[in-house]
């Protein structure tokens, strides 16, 4: 199982926005690629020196080619569509995980 993390810092200002239209929008978005069986939204309990509130999503797939497809196919446009709604005032990195256990 492969997990494709996205951390981003979101401007106080606009929090709650973000935050429901991530719930509503952007994550069923990301499900409907049919590439990710689930996701998990959490928010990271640390305060950031540049201020903001920072959350982090866990997209789940199945495969390292399946992850592949979705850079190949989608990513661009996923991201896209928050840089163009929302600019500079949210800043992600994401992070490809491989889930190695559980216990």
């Amino acid at each position: 199982m492969y997990i494709y993390n996205v951390t981003s810092n979101v401007d106080e200002a606009i929090n709650e926005e973000w935050l429901t239209w991530m719930q509503t929008e952007h994550i069923p978005q990301m499900l409907a690629t049919g590439k990710f069986s689930n996701a998990r939204l959490t928010k990271v309990m640390v305060e950031e020196e540049m201020g903001g509130v920072t959350y982090s999503v866990q997209y789940v797939t199945d495969s390292k080619a399946t992850l592949d497809e979705y850079f190949a196919q989608e990513a661009g446009l996923m991201q896209q569509a928050v840089v163009k709604k929302y600019g500079s005032r949210v800043v992600s990195f994401r992070t490809e995980l491989e889930l190695l256990s559980d216990h």
